[in-house]
């Protein structure tokens, strides 16, 4: 039974020898002139490698130091931009952050819009049969063009520029939507991909034996964005905006009590009844605060996101003479998609927990595991293609010579995608509370952070946590 399904594989490819030909002729000229346009870097290792360093720099809270050790640009603007933008807002750089930020914003703008046309070609005209993954321009998934935006979005909001970062909300959610539907795109390629070369079933069993990334809406939504982007509609007096993305934070968070009552405080003011009745009945009735006091929000990053491992994986194909052969593939995992729980701190010496709003690594598994089955079609492809290549040469070169070089070539070039944005936060959460106005003390991991309160209005104070390590900033946002 096993030996018949893999001669109609092989029947499948040999009814698609034109195929088999173009992918042949393809890798040959590639490990010929390949080398002389790709970097070391994309062919014969990989990017956890490359950023090790830096990403136990950020870990211990040396924020400087890992921004100094970032390679130079091994994976493009994108990464590198986003990399730069996010260490340079934990050193304290906000120049250099917002242009870093601004340059990945532009290269991902341009690329979505090749990858519109390149998708249409299908996969083997979208550089899927290179040498490997990491030489094909990274294109970030949509929980990261959603972190992209919020951060340039905390950048305006450091700035005082409450439009600013408004107009980086608004964005966020079309960019993430546009990536939504290329990301399907590609999938819906790789599905017919797969079929046409008789693939599905290695596919399959490649996919088998990843780790499932939950069930949770908080693996695919952004609760942070949501109810960041909440809070500055509520400042500016949107509270139609304000309402439906506390909404959507909650649908993400739904155990998250200071995301309800901030939802049932803006349902009380535009006088949404029937909504605040809703809310109360699951979290209970909404204490409406004194006038005469403000409200205290932080946002608590801390830790750092896990970055891509990667592990080989056994693979049995049958080649163009239906033997049966044995290879290895290697692609990217992740250990874990749990993060720690949000850390305590203290306002006027009183402690409080902050609730999570974001499990990064969640989210990190998740969007691996949605482009899994493209990276799988295109190893799988590549692999035979490799294989087909190394048979030819072999066939013509009766020194052997041919066939050695081939084979370590193979090897070496045999890396796994392991490109993500691996200085993003682990987790963040949130806590709000009303104050007297005047002056308060927040107290995290022994740092004190002097806060200010004005009556009917929002400080925000941002906290990033790493190592044992505080970066901070405060704002005062309009009215509540």
């Amino acid at each position: 039974m096993i030996k018949k399904s893999f001669l109609a594989l092989a029947g499948k490819r040999r009814a698609n020898s034109s195929f088999s030909k173009k992918l042949v002729a393809f890798s040959l000229g590639l490990s010929l002139v390949g080398c002389a346009n790709l970097s070391a870097q994309a062919l014969f290792s990989h990017y956890s490698a490359a950023l090790q360093q830096p990403h136990a720099l950020v870990a211990r809270g040396e924020y400087q130091q890992a921004l100094e050790q970032l390679p130079d640009s091994p994976d493009g603007e994108i990464l590198d931009g986003m990399e730069k933008g996010r260490l340079a807002l934990l050193a304290g750089d906000l120049e250099k952050s917002k242009a870093a930020l601004e340059q990945a914003d532009l290269a991902a703008t341009a690329e979505q819009d090749k990858a519109i046309i390149q998708l249409s070609k299908g996969v083997d005209q979208i550089g899927a049969l290179v040498t490997n993954d990491n030489v094909l321009t990274y294109m970030p998934p949509d929980y990261e063009l959603g972190f992209l935006h919020l951060y340039l979005m905390l950048n305006y909001i450091k700035e005082n520029n409450l439009q600013g970062a408004l107009v980086e909300a608004r964005r966020a959610n079309q960019v993430q939507e546009r990536a939504k539907r290329l990301r399907d795109s590609e999938l819906q390629n790789a599905s017919n991909t797969a079929t046409q070369n008789g693939i599905d079933d290695n596919v399959g069993a490649v996919l088998v034996k990843y780790p499932p990334a939950g069930k949770l809406l908080g693996s695919v939504q952004n609760g942070y964005l949501f109810y960041l982007s909440a809070l500055l509609y509520e400042a500016e007096g949107n509270l139609n905006g304000a309402f439906i993305d506390y909404n959507r934070a909650l649908a993400v968070e739904p155990d998250n009590a200071y995301i309800a009552d901030a939802a049932m405080r803006v349902a009380l003011r535009q006088g949404r009844r029937d909504e605040l009745r809703l809310l109360e009945k699951k979290y209970g009735q909404y204490q409406r605060p004194d006038r005469s006091k403000g409200q205290l929000v932080v946002l608590n990053e801390q830790g750092v996101v896990n970055a891509r491992d990667f592990w080989r994986l056994p693979l049995w194909l049958s080649d163009s003479r239906g033997y049966l052969e044995a290879h290895t593939v290697s692609l990217p995992y992740y250990r874990s998609y749990t993060a720690a729980p949000q850390k305590a701190f203290s306002v006027d010496g009183q402690t409080v927990k902050p609730a999570q709003l974001a499990n990064v690594n969640g989210m990190a598994q998740n969007a691996l595991s949605e482009a899994m089955p493209a990276m799988a079609v295109r190893q799988i492809l590549r692999v035979v293609a490799k294989n087909e290549m190394r048979k030819s040469l072999t066939e013509k070169d009766d020194s052997g010579i041919g066939n050695l070089v081939v084979n370590i070539f193979n090897v070496l070039s045999e890396q796994p995608d392991t490109r993500s944005w691996q200085t993003l936060p682990e987790s963040a959460g949130v806590y709000s509370g009303f104050y007297s106005s005047g002056q308060h003390t927040v107290n995290a991991d022994g740092q004190s952070i002097n806060v200010t309160i004005e009556s009917g209005k929002t400080t925000l104070v941002w906290l990033s946590r790493q190592g044992g390590q505080v970066v901070h900033w405060q704002g005062i946002l309009g009215g509540i």
